[in-house]
């Protein structure tokens, strides 16, 4: 059976007892401030992996998300996230009206929050670039970058 890492983000800091005791169950290695923490859960597959994790820490740490550190082999990173009674029966009458389980509604809606994401980064660094490129000369580009870029060859 194969080993998959996962990351677990927190909801706020853990104390040195929850640690403690999260770290009898499962092997932890936490951040500088005991936000996020990393293990190993030996497993199928990545989605038992974060199932197992989820189910032997919850009652332990307060769990924020569970995601796959690598991606699976599709390319997809697993999350597992606890949501609020309140954002789960939410999440399922969107996905009802959409005829979508929860699954497929919450991914869709990632790729799309991520893809307009994305866009509006690209948007920005192309603002940014024509402002720079409107206040200043090409002999002020070429002496801040261009002499060391031109002797190297590197950037």
């Amino acid at each position: 059976m194969p080993h998959h890492v996962l990351e677990i983000t927190l909801t706020r800091r853990a104390t040195q007892a929850e640690l403690a005791c999260a770290a009898r169950v499962m092997p932890l290695a936490a951040n500088h401030d005991a936000t996020r923490l990393m293990t190993v859960a030996k497993a199928k597959n990545p989605d038992r992996a974060l199932s197992r994790a989820h189910h032997r820490l919850k009652e332990l740490l307060p769990l924020d998300v569970l995601a796959t550190h690598y991606p699976a082999p599709d390319g997809h990173v697993l999350l597992n996230i606890a949501f609020s009674p309140t954002a789960d029966a939410f999440i399922r009458g969107a996905a009802e009206q959409m005829g979508q389980s929860p699954r497929v509604f919450l991914q869709q809606t990632i790729h799309r929050a991520l893809a307009r994401n994305a866009r509006q980064e690209a948007e920005r660094l192309d603002h940014a670039l024509q402002a720079l490129l409107a206040h200043t000369t090409p002999d002020q580009l070429l002496a801040s970058e261009g002499p060391r870029s031109f002797r190297t060859g590197t950037q």
